[in-house]
């Protein structure tokens, strides 16, 4: 019996994966079962099985990036001393998990850009527990006296597109460096790099100058 579970975990698990990939890669509608059966060498019916359909494995993939980072984040500031520095963990952490898991930020900018069509509502309840996260830190400074007052979804805009820009425009990026045209194109620049650079710019942006 516990072989058999081990041996469906084991199947669920290379099913994520394989849909992940494909799904970040082609997009939602361009991505069929089969697609996903042949790549994760199953029968298909597995897939109908364990999650009803294209759009459950797909709800099952974004909520489970989604209360991953929610949870990385939650733990990484739990020794946090100051709204500051509970700011830099939060884009610190976000920016360490876009860029190992760099088929997440994919899959969102492409949620995105066709306005969430394939996300239903109980999506939602995990992408605003992300949200909800910085907001309370945005508040939290605010109530300290140490950040100006700010529009919360504007500042997650800044953060979470600009870093998810970073990671999915990383190929594009050292490919025009190698091209000799004077641009910065950042290539070379770390990922911790960036998130010290985005937290410098909106903690300025944030400070009650006294």
């Amino acid at each position: 019996m516990a072989k058999q579970k081990r041996d469906a975990e084991a199947t669920k698990a290379k099913i994520i994966h394989q849909a992940r990939l494909l799904f970040s890669k082609n997009g939602y509608d361009a991505t069929t079962v089969d697609d996903i059966a042949q790549e994760s060498a199953i029968n298909k019916a597995l897939i109908y099985y364990y999650f009803k359909n294209k759009s459950g494995l797909y709800t099952t993939i974004m909520s489970g990036l989604f209360d991953a980072i929610y949870e990385e984040v939650v733990v990484a500031n739990k020794d946090s001393v100051s709204p500051s520095q509970e700011l830099y963990t939060f884009i610190k952490t976000y920016a360490a998990y876009a860029n190992k898991h760099t088929y997440f930020p994919a899959l969102l900018l492409r949620e995105l850009s066709d306005s969430g069509a394939h996300l239903p509502e109980m999506m939602f309840v995990s992408m605003r527990k992300l949200f909800a996260l910085l907001s309370d830190i945005l508040y939290k400074g605010e109530k300290e006296g140490v950040f100006k007052k700010s529009i919360p979804m504007v500042i997650h805009f800044m953060i979470i597109g600009t870093l998810n820009l970073l990671v999915t425009t990383a190929p594009l990026r050292k490919k025009v460096s190698k091209m000799g045209i004077e641009i910065d194109t950042c290539s070379d620049c770390s990922m911790d790099d960036m998130s010290h650079y985005i937290f410098d710019t909106i903690k300025t942006a944030l400070e009650v100058t006294r």
